[in-house]
């Protein structure tokens, strides 16, 4: 953040003095830089959530929401992301590559890492109301998630939750 810049959300689990120091290449370092794409959306009056597309310990994809920005609801942060990462390795495929996201994927995102083989889907925090978790609960048949797909949650769950907080407290205060 630059000096003159006032902070949008509350971010004090994101600035450097408190940040505390992750390893390159960690799930918490991918996270951090998801969390930085959820408060650029935060800052385009977007629901703060970010993603990233890591491949070999590289990053090949990020985005944040954009719904409102392209008034596109298919806008997700992982949608962007996941035909950035497509576009970068000239593929429909997204075989052995990361997906990290500040919030659990919704349905509609949930069949594009379906449909595009991502190896990782690596989320923050729980979506209760529209999340697949939750969605996958009320389906009668089959999984909504590739049986080669490893998930992992809660991955700063507490930042996560927290821009997404302040972000909804401050629009009913608006």
């Amino acid at each position: 953040m630059k000096k003159n810049q006032q902070p949008t959300a509350n971010t004090q689990n994101l600035t450097p003095k408190t940040q505390k120091l992750t390893p390159p290449n960690s799930d918490e370092y991918f996270m951090r830089i998801a969390l930085s794409e959820a408060q650029k959306a935060y800052q385009k009056d977007e629901v703060p959530i970010g993603a990233v597309i890591v491949l070999d310990n590289q990053i090949i994809a990020k985005a944040h929401n954009q719904t409102e920005t392209l008034q596109d609801p298919t806008a997700h942060a992982e949608i962007l992301a996941i035909t950035t990462a497509n576009q970068f390795l000239s593929s429909k495929y997204l075989n052995n590559a990361k997906l990290y996201v500040t919030l659990e994927p919704c349905l509609m995102c949930s069949g594009a890492i379906f449909w595009s083989k991502l190896s990782h889907l690596i989320f923050g925090a729980f979506d209760e109301k529209n999340g697949f978790t939750k969605t996958q609960n009320n389906l009668k048949s089959g999984s909504i998630i590739h049986k080669k797909l490893t998930v992992k949650s809660r991955i700063l769950e507490t930042e996560c939750v927290a821009i997404l907080q302040d972000f909804f407290k401050n629009k009913r205060l608006k």
